[in-house]
């Protein structure tokens, strides 16, 4: 292998020349496990260490290397180790809110190409939630594909109704369903990924997802047994970049409990173009949606032309964005205004 196989392109060596300087070496992050980062450099796997100075001059969770990372490297010969010294831009970045009231947010993974989001059509399927997802992977311009999984365990006519509720929520992305134990479904994502591009595997604990990565990897990562419900459990504990046979590489995820949102505009206005352009549409440019004579969304309500539940599931997460840019935007002018020096002014005493 060499670095391309990885997804090495002249973006990121033109990055790498400018920042890392004429004698760097380049690898790619494969995995992380708290202060250790497993790196892959084309031909060997091996792992690193973040210096010191590294680490000191860090200001926020985005200053670490993460899964998919482009790095610069450093190896040192006398204490027989690996440092990482420069994390190049990154294409594409997956993050999401923590959960709870924390406003911080976590990194997932980055220089992702496709993002195969996985969704039980059993007794798991939730259209607002697959909502938000497509709005994480579309906040930074990632391609999704919709896995609909466990299509063994519900009728033809069931699966239908669930691909017209995904259809009428305005969502145009590819569905691929999906079965791990029939397999239906398994070529069409081995035909689709690519070698060089990298892909991530999303979803919900259970969701089928390390199954489906043991078919297409022909590997045997562990899962555990599936309930009587049909719900399987969750497996994956860490994200880890795996190098398919193909050529084509896929970040296994661990499931997602939480969907906080942290999206700017871009993620939400891709999601939910529909509402967006019946705003647009309206006879007044401040049009609350209420009200006002001439709202195309409230009239696209009434003739069952917009559903009402697509719309609320906006409102609320449209409120969420703007609810934690405000207060990370608060959280770092507090940061900046306390890290300032203080200065104290000396009283001179009076000379009589």
């Amino acid at each position: 292998m060499q670095l391309i196989d990885l997804g090495l392109d002249s973006w990121f060596e033109e990055h790498a020349e400018e920042m890392c300087g004429s004698a760097y070496r380049l690898a790619r992050v494969i995995a992380v496990d708290r202060e250790r980062f497993d790196l892959h450099d084309g031909e060997h796997e091996f792992f690193a260490v973040l210096t010191r100075k590294f680490v000191q001059a860090t200001e926020s969770p985005a200053d670490f290397p993460i899964v998919g990372d482009w790095v610069c490297i450093e190896h040192h010969e006398a204490d027989e180790f690996t440092s990482i010294n420069t994390i190049l831009p990154r294409k594409t970045l997956l993050r999401r809110k923590m959960a709870g009231e924390d406003i911080e947010f976590q990194m997932l993974a980055a220089n992702i190409d496709t993002a195969f989001i996985a969704q039980s059509c059993h007794l798991d399927f939730n259209i607002r939630r697959l909502e938000r997802y497509l709005v994480m992977v579309n906040q930074d311009r990632i391609e999704p594909v919709l896995l609909l999984t466990k299509t063994d365990l519900i009728s033809a006519e069931a699966l239908a109704q669930v691909i017209s509720k995904i259809r009428k929520a305005g969502i145009d992305h590819q569905i691929i369903p999906l079965s791990n134990v029939t397999e239906e479904g398994l070529d069409q994502v081995r035909q689709m990924m690519t070698a060089r591009r990298t892909y991530c595997l999303l979803g919900s604990s259970g969701a089928g997802k390390t199954t489906l990565l043991n078919h297409i990897a022909n590997a045997s990562f562990a899962t555990k047994s599936v309930s009587i419900s049909g719900l399987g459990r969750h497996t994956t504990v860490r994200r880890r970049l795996i190098i398919l046979a193909t050529g084509a590489m896929l970040i296994d995820m661990p499931g997602v409990r939480e969907l906080g949102v942290m999206s700017g505009r871009e993620g939400i206005d891709e999601r939910f173009s529909d509402i967006i352009s019946l705003g647009e549409a309206c006879r007044f440019n401040d049009c609350s949606h209420g009200n006002e004579p001439g709202c195309e969304i409230t009239a696209a309500i009434a003739k069952h032309e917009l559903d009402q539940d697509h719309y609320n599931n906006y409102l609320k997460i449209k409120k969420e964005s703007e609810a934690y840019q405000q207060a990370y935007a608060a959280k770092q002018k507090k940061s900046k205004s306390s890290s300032r020096p203080v200065r104290t002014k000396i009283k001179h005493k009076k000379k009589y």
